[in-house]
């Protein structure tokens, strides 16, 4: 759903990185998975087709923090 949003922390050696992910269209939503040492985190349509993929190594991710959206709230109503 539009409003989804995952949030990356990795260690990037001197400090930490942050990323985000953010489905940005309605019908879009925000998939994690773990592969082979690997963390993948996509944008995804309602068909299941990636728009966009950030990959990290499993090893340097500190925190994935997931903030789906609410039930009938609107993002831009939730409190973050």
């Amino acid at each position: 759903m539009k409003g989804d949003r995952v949030e990356i922390v990795i260690d990037a050696g001197e400090g930490t990185r942050t990323y985000e992910v953010v489905a940005s269209r309605a019908g879009r939503r925000v998939e994690v998975a773990t592969r082979r040492g690997v963390v993948e985190v996509s944008e995804v349509t309602r068909t299941g087709t990636a728009v966009r993929t950030a990959r990290f190594m499993a090893s340097r991710v500190l925190a994935l923090v997931e903030y789906p959206v609410a039930d009938g709230a609107h993002p831009d109503e939730q409190e973050g």
